[in-house]
């Protein structure tokens, strides 16, 4: 296992365990997806650059660009539910109320 296929693996780990255990607030679960998209980005770029494939050097950006549309996403939503909840906690959210 190579240094860097353990940096981003050990990257994504670390934000999906952040993600299942640490969601107590909104910004943190936020957080935690944007680590994982980064290391994503960085791993699928790391893929590009070895493979040398030409055909595939837009990939990373196209990532990067629905990494920044679900950022903008998740800071909308936040601060829509912080307006009419009062909190961006995420135990007092009631999916089930209108």
């Amino acid at each position: 296992m190579t240094t860097a296929f353990f940096s981003f693996s050990a990257a994504f780990t670390l934000g999906l365990v952040g993600l299942t255990l640490r969601r107590t607030h909104l910004l943190s679960a936020l957080l935690c997806l944007e680590g994982m998209m980064l290391s994503l980005f960085v791993a699928l770029s790391l893929w590009t650059l070895q493979m040398e494939a030409t055909n595939f050097s837009g990939a990373p950006l196209i990532l990067l660009a629905f990494s920044a549309c679900e950022a903008s996403t998740g800071l909308a939503l936040l601060v829509a539910t912080s307006r009419t909840h009062g909190t961006d906690r995420v135990e007092a959210f009631n999916l089930l109320q209108c």
